[in-house]
């Protein structure tokens, strides 16, 4: 049963390695996965994040690594560094990382994802379905 279970694809969403090599502070951002009769979708919360601060690649032929920086914060004037009196800071900075083992039979090279309203979405089309072959009727022999 175990191995079932670890062995798909969802184990990595489970065990993801927010804190890979040079992304120490990470998180993991929250994810939907749904899959179409075409393709996979992906769509991660990337709120306060652009298009540029969002780096997405393939690694080892089939994982899928989507990471986040935030965009360098507002520099403040030095009169409001002096002046400025912090209370609570709770939200900190939205880095995230995100690994996901691809299924079999998707189009790597034509994936696409895009930004909007905080909302990375990330489609991964996939191979075309074999052709079943159709039915055809076998010939009964008899020697009686």
């Amino acid at each position: 049963m175990a191995e079932l279970f670890f062995g798909s694809p969802f184990r990595r969403l489970l065990y993801a390695r927010p804190s890979a090599a040079g992304w120490p502070s990470s998180t993991t951002a929250a994810m939907d996965w749904v899959e179409t009769p075409t393709s996979h979708v992906l769509r991660i919360n990337v709120p306060g994040l652009g298009k540029d601060d969002v780096k997405i690649q393939v690694e080892d032929g089939n994982v899928l690594s989507v990471r986040g920086v935030a965009p360098a914060a507002a520099k403040e004037t030095k009169e409001e560094n002096e002046e400025a009196v912090w209370h609570v800071a709770e939200r900190g900075k939205p880095e995230f990382a995100r690994e996901v083992v691809l299924p079999e039979h998707v189009r790597v090279e034509q994936i696409r994802a895009s930004v909007d309203n905080g909302v990375l979405t990330v489609v991964v089309p996939k191979e075309p379905a074999p052709a079943r072959p159709r039915t055809r009727h076998i010939a009964v022999s008899s020697k009686l």
